[in-house]
């Protein structure tokens, strides 16, 4: 499987088949606020692919240069300080912590961003973009990275699939919430039962998408054997042998 082979794949998995809000179910509380209109939810997701391609390029610096076991920089400093210690420089421990404060950084940098070019948009935001700051799917996205840069990593990711891996997720963000925005502004026309009113619907409407993308489930599947095999790999025998 070529390298653009294995982006595209890693794009699609990303977006349709491991949805970050629709499978692992993080990201859920501005899926669920800022989805009451399409522009807006556009802007929320635009905003939050930003934050989580930035914090997970940091992260991936950051563990790989100082805080993984053996860093190269976190070990020179120390032998710079102490040129008779022998041991394994490990700062692993700081991850949680550090990771926080380069999200918390980068969306201070968004704010500031939109509030000066983008006044509407960043009042419709309201507090809803202060928070990404605690959007978990960022936080889960920089652990994923700190995961597969392990020593138990068969194959560490690099810089390029750490990128890819944040961006795909960030659009697989942004689909699940523009959809849930169209389908919510369609939803204030219809005459929904009082009880559904409100958070009810809007959650039983997030399950149906959810099962919706369930559908996707063998895809990633189907394109490796595509790329490794040609349309045969991925078709039935019967029909294999009755194509001309």
């Amino acid at each position: 499987m070529s390298y653009l082979q294995s982006i595209f794949i890693t794009a699609v998995t990303m977006v349709l088949i491991n949805n970050m809000v629709l499978h692992y179910f993080v990201g859920i509380c501005p899926f669920i606020g800022v989805s009451r209109r399409v522009d807006t939810a556009f802007g929320m997701g635009c905003a939050v692919t930003f934050v989580v391609s930035i914090a997970a390029a940091l992260s991936w610096l950051l563990t790989y240069f100082v805080l993984s076991p053996g860093a190269p920089l976190a070990t020179w400093l120390v032998k710079l300080a102490n040129p008779a210690f022998a041991g394994t420089v490990n700062l692993s421990v700081l991850s949680y912590l550090v990771y926080i404060f380069v999200i918390a950084a980068t969306v201070q940098l968004v704010e500031m961003y939109v509030r000066k070019f983008f006044p509407g948009l960043y009042r419709a935001f309201g507090v809803f973009l202060p928070l990404i700051t605690t959007n978990c799917l960022i936080l889960f996205v920089c652990l994923e990275v700190m995961k597969n840069l392990s020593v138990d990593a068969g194959a560490p990711w690099g810089l390029d699939r750490t990128l890819i891996h944040a961006i795909s997720s960030g659009l697989g963000f942004m689909l699940a919430i523009v959809l849930m925005a169209g389908i919510r502004q369609e939803l204030d026309t219809c005459d929904v039962p009082a009880p559904l009113r409100g958070p009810a619907i809007t959650l039983i409407t997030a399950g149906i998408l959810a099962l919706a993308f369930l559908g996707f489930t063998g895809v990633d599947r189907n394109l490796i054997k595509l790329g490794e095999g040609g349309p045969e790999a991925v078709l039935p025998k019967g029909r294999v042998e009755a194509s001309p």
